[in-house]
């Protein structure tokens, strides 16, 4: 019984055109797939694709806009160091001058207290001098009187 039935629907599938029939099926199925597709398009597929432009268009931007803040920033570092080390030429060389000032100053400080010495040094010898011929005067005076005395002793005892 089973093989009838197999007999029947193998006699029927041929009657109506077997595995392939073109009857209204198929073109009834090709327009609900085109209207589906339509719909989905319409309801979907565009909103999301606009969505999607839209994220692609921002994201466009902000990297434009990151990779142009990344060219100021890097710009600016290499400004800051440029003047950085501009900076620190000036500073060294204000520490040179200083430096070379103070060196200076030191030089003409102890030139100063040299010639100050010095000068000290010559009131000193002139004032020891000047004491020395005092002194040399105050003797010769002396030497003077004793040998007045002694000439006046010696004339009176030979006149005596």
């Amino acid at each position: 019984m089973n093989w009838m039935y197999i007999l029947a629907v193998e006699a029927a599938a041929e009657e109506s055109g077997g595995l392939f029939d073109f009857d209204a099926t198929l073109p009834l199925m090709a327009v609900q797939f085109l209207i589906l597709a339509a719909v989905l398009n319409v309801i979907f597929y565009r909103p999301l694709g606009n969505a999607i432009d839209e994220r692609n268009g921002y994201i466009r931007t902000n990297q434009a806009d990151a990779q142009e803040r990344l060219a100021k920033a890097e710009q600016l570092a290499q400004q800051y160091e440029q003047d950085l080390a501009t900076t620190r030429r000036q500073a060294q060389s204000i520490i040179a001058q200083a430096q070379e000032a103070a060196q200076k100053m030191a030089a003409q400080s102890r030139a100063d207290a040299q010639q100050e010495a010095q000068a000290e040094r010559e009131q000193v010898q002139q004032e020891l001098d000047e004491q020395k011929q005092a002194a040399l005067q105050s003797l010769e005076q002396q030497v003077g009187d004793l040998s007045r005395q002694i000439l006046d002793k010696v004339l009176r005892s030979a006149a005596a």
